[in-house]
């Protein structure tokens, strides 16, 4: 994929393939490279697609292919390069191949679907036990398994403490590590995911709350005109998204049942709008009476919080256009929507499209409530 102009520099795509060490793909590949498609979502695993010219002789159809180049669980990182400053998209796995076989010249291709590193913590199901161990030291000791992989882990302790006690219970693994990291993250009103970077070879495994304190991106613009850098921007507000939890602890001894106080949800989503939306809906968390009260309080302070952004926007963006690379679960800001929808937001998903002489994303974007806490954002 030749550079093309963005801003005073160039937008450059590399590959790296291997294994478990990757090294630059040779460049016949590069050279056949149609498309790239990458999709990064806060909680959720990011998957990603190559298509490929395979023209009849060439070198991916004669050698590459039978010799399992591009063979489930190959190793795939890509990275962007924009302004001469690089940028890792994707560190992942390859769990699937196509071709697509045609008469017409140039329209055979060689399309390969994967997902990144953590789908190897979700490829066994185990059972394990975890005495004496709170949440956090539980991922700590799953995530050690994968450091071989570059995967450094970045832990953040869980914001109600649930001191292990073996005496009364010992907390158990039933299924892949992936999916019980997911649920113990789940139950803190915390993500898990991968970031991959900040160089070729290296990641972060995140495991706490989505980060909405620190140095927001490059604002979108809409509606300003020249200085407009997003054509359209659409904002939904969910009066039914919010929900306010009714957890219910019940002393052992006594065996009544006491209603919790709903949680503050500061610690963990810290506000990014001036008026929070209201919970319009009320809903009875099952099973917390028989959790300690730890749990029950951490199960209730996560529900209030997942359920807290009612405000959703949806964009498409041109990069040459906008100078920067957008990246997903950081703060952006938003300019020219009018007061109500002005501000800051989390980045909750998006999604690169790159083709030859094209570098569009489409994202989605979320907060709690309405109207800016602040006049101004960062252009």
């Amino acid at each position: 994929m030749p550079d093309q102009p963005i801003g005073s520099g160039p937008v450059h795509l590399t590959l790296h393939m291997g294994p478990k060490l990757t090294r630059p793909v040779p460049a016949e590949v590069t050279e056949a490279l149609l498309s790239a498609q990458i999709t990064s979502t806060a909680g959720e695993r990011s998957g990603f697609q190559l298509a490929f010219d395979l023209t009849k002789k060439g070198a991916i159809i004669q050698r590459l292919l039978p010799e399992g180049f591009f063979d489930p669980k190959t190793r795939v990182i890509v990275t962007a390069a924009v302004k001469g400053t690089p940028f890792v998209l994707l560190d992942g796995l390859i769990v699937r191949q196509e071709v697509g076989a045609s008469n017409q010249p140039g329209q055979s291709t060689l399309t390969v679907t994967g997902e990144d590193l953590t789908l190897l913590m979700d490829l066994e199901e185990r059972t394990d036990r975890y005495p004496n161990l709170a949440p956090s030291q539980r991922v700590a000791r799953i995530l050690q398994k994968y450091a071989d992989y570059g995967i450094d882990p970045l832990i953040i302790r869980e914001q109600i403490p649930q001191p292990p006690r073996e005496q009364l219970r010992v907390e158990y693994q039933t299924g892949s590590d992936l999916s019980y990291v997911n649920e113990l993250a789940k139950a803190n009103g915390y993500t898990f995911y991968l970031d991959p970077g900040p160089r070729p070879g290296r990641s972060t495994a995140f495991w706490g709350p989505q980060q909405r304190l620190g140095q927001r991106q490059h604002a979108l613009n809409v509606n300003m005109d020249a200085n407009s850098t997003v054509d359209q921007l659409t904002f939904a507000y969910d009066g039914t998204a919010r929900e306010e939890p009714q957890a219910r602890v019940q002393n052992p001894r006594t065996r009544d049942s006491t209603l919790l106080p709903q949680p503050d949800i500061g610690p963990l989503r810290p506000p990014l709008a001036r008026r929070a939306t209201p919970a319009l809906k009320r809903r009875t968390l099952t099973g917390t009476a028989k959790k300690d009260a730890g749990q029950a309080q951490a199960e209730a302070l996560a529900h209030a919080a997942t359920s807290a952004d009612a405000i959703s926007g949806s964009g498409q963006l041109d990069v040459n256009r906008h100078g920067y690379i957008l990246r997903p679960r950081e703060l952006v800001g938003v300019r020219g929507a009018g007061v109500t929808y002005d501000g800051d937001y989390y980045v909750t998903s998006v999604t690169h499209n790159l083709r030859p002489g094209s570098y569009q994303q489409n994202f989605t974007i979320s907060r709690e409530g309405l109207i800016a806490r602040s006049d101004t954002v960062r252009p």
